[in-house]
């Protein structure tokens, strides 16, 4: 050995001894890495974030040999949004109280996301906010986690075990571990997103099927609020929907922890926390909804609860209702990824109530333009084909003689004309069936039983003849001066004509509905006066429409009352 070598003068055993414990060293540092590998590779195995977080902390306190770790997950405003212990027991932690949020020691590291390596935590002067209960701690190892360069939370390791405080090569271990946590996290994050998206595009096929299937709307309700339960995590989920004319809301269906207190109880339509979401377009929000300024006079209803959401089923003008989901309190706030979820499938339920109803309506409106096709083929078919009959029959028996053969020559007219009051009935229920609420307001039906009435007065039932979508296309204000004009006619027929056939004609086209009454009498007598020929006028002017009277080449009378569809408004007539 030389006289500059440091292991000059050493006995042979003791340098034995100085190698065993580098070659130690060695082994150990080697073990060390094998243990961050192993501990990188345990914590890229799991994809379910929860499992991922505690992997985590539970690999930090084995690496470097810590007592109690922790792991804290920040969340809005700088705090503490989700915090998972390792070492400590479920009987102290529910002896400490409710988590932390985020101060004190915890809180610096969140300020200034930089490792932070203590000797003894209680001399920083950021140490402080300990609850009863809580172990003691002296050594602190504390490092960041960032997720695509967003500090994501924070590994927090305390009471390092077989030395005073942790070194310089737990906290390379602990960053490192750190590293590969950041990519196992933003792993699990795209993995549980993929999940939640085919959930939710799960979620609003069934309910766009079940809309479009004809599904009861209790149904679709009850379908839309247990896949929002489902997706969202929550201790309270509820569907409330305006109450027609009453300014209140009713809550229809209500699941979860006191569902049954909720269920079908009223609150305000423009007040309370449910009141608000119904006019705000998007989400609302709250930490705490039982003590939110928009649940003030309703603070008994959310006693217990805390984080809530709320969305509007429907846009614009039209909002079906507000879907409502609230955790207990000390829960964990809803995510804006769990707002915006939400709050798209809301919007997308909304939209599938809206192509329902309006399949519904274009399938009723077919119905109806098929009704009319049918009754217009029995009227314009069957009835004048049996009434022709009837004339034939009824001309004829002036011409027998015999008793019997007369007899049953009138039995015959008579089923003849039972047989026509049958199929008028069918076609009048074909035009009402179903029409309730439609515009003309079952306009051929009174048409047809004004004609009937003036059967009576002129001595014989008049021809009718209806063409067009008069049931489904006339506005009712329209449809009331209609079946003033043609009672008005029937009778000015009745009293001037001395007709034989009277022909009713009433025809809806081209955006413009007519009505013609022609009989083959002598016409209106120069001296008569045609007393309702000034109120078929007026209606005429207020209609937008016009009244021509003529006198056909083979004699007699017709009168043409026509006005538009949608009449003008006059200038000189305020709007109705």
């Amino acid at each position: 050995m030389s006289e500059g070598d440091p292991a000059a003068g050493l006995s042979t055993h003791e340098l034995l001894s100085r190698l065993q414990s580098r070659v130690d060293a060695a082994r150990g540092s080697r073990d060390r890495i094998h243990s961050l590998l192993e501990a990188v590779l345990s914590v890229g195995r799991e994809l379910e974030l929860s499992q991922v977080l505690r992997r985590i902390v539970e690999e930090a306190t084995v690496l470097v040999d810590a007592e109690y770790g922790a792991l804290g997950v920040i969340g809005e405003e700088n705090r503490l949004s989700e915090f998972i212990p390792v070492g400590v027991s479920d009987e102290r932690w529910a002896a400490i109280g409710e988590l932390p949020v985020g101060h004190g020691l915890l809180g610096e590291l969140i300020r200034h996301p930089e490792p932070l390596r203590l000797a003894e935590l209680s001399e920083h002067p950021e140490s402080y906010g300990f609850p009863p209960h809580h172990p003691q701690m002296h050594s602190f190892l504390g490092v960041p986690i960032r997720v695509r360069g967003q500090v994501f939370g924070n590994i927090y390791l305390t009471q390092k075990r077989g030395a005073a405080e942790f070194d310089a090569e737990d906290e390379s271990v602990l960053l490192t571990l750190a590293v590969a946590a950041g990519i196992a996290i933003e792993n699990s994050r795209l993995y549980e997103e993929s999940r939640r998206r085919e959930r939710w595009l799960a979620a609003g096929s069934e309910v766009t099927n079940s809309l479009l299937s004809g599904s009861p709307r209790a149904e679709v309700m009850a379908l839309i609020l247990e896949h929002a339960g489902a997706n969202v995590p929550s201790d309270l989920a509820m569907i409330a929907v305006p109450v027609e004319g009453a300014g209140k809301l009713r809550i229809v269906l209500a699941t979860g922890d006191e569902g049954e207190r909720h269920h079908g109880a009223f609150v305000p339509a423009r007040e309370g926390y449910l009141g608000v979401a119904l006019t705000h377009p998007g989400p609302s929000g709250s930490s705490d909804i039982e003590s939110d300024p928009r649940s003030e006079g309703d603070t008994a209803r959310w006693a217990g609860f805390g984080p809530a959401v709320a969305v509007p089923i429907g846009s614009g003008a039209v909002v079906r209702g507000v879907l409502l989901l609230t955790r207990k309190k000390r829960s964990l706030p809803f995510s804006a990824a769990e707002s915006e979820s939400l709050t798209a499938f809301a919007h997308q339920a909304s939209l599938a109530m809206e192509l329902a109803e309006r399949r519904r309506d274009a399938e009723r409106t077919a119905l109806l333009e098929d009704r009319d096709r049918i009754a217009r083929d029995l009227h314009d078919l069957a009835i004048q084909r049996l009434f022709a009959t009837g004339m034939t029959l009824q001309s004829a028996q002036r011409f027998v003689t015999h008793p019997q053969a007369e007899q049953r020559l009138r039995r015959a007219v008579d089923d003849l004309d039972a047989t026509i009051k049958i199929i008028r009935s069918t076609i009048f229920g074909l035009r009402t069936h179903g029409t309730a609420g439609v515009g003309s307001s079952g306009l051929r039906s009174r048409v047809a039983q004004a004609v009937e009435a003036a059967a009576a007065s002129l001595g014989f039932p008049p021809a009718l003849r209806v063409e067009g979508l008069v049931e489904t296309r006339v506005p009712v204000p329209l449809a009331d001066h209609v079946v003033a004009v043609l009672v008005e006619t029937l009778s000015n027929a009745a009293r001037y004509a001395r007709a034989d056939s009277v022909d009713v004609h009433l025809r809806s086209a081209s955006g413009r509905l007519t009505l013609t009454v022609t009989d083959n009498g002598v016409g209106i007598p120069g001296d008569a006066v045609f007393s309702g020929l000034h109120n078929l006028e007026e209606r005429a002017r207020e209609s937008g429409g016009s009244l021509e009277i003529s006198a056909p080449a083979g004699g007699g009378t017709r009168v043409a009352w026509s006005a538009p569809l949608t009449p003008e408004r006059s200038a000189d007539r305020p709007p109705p």
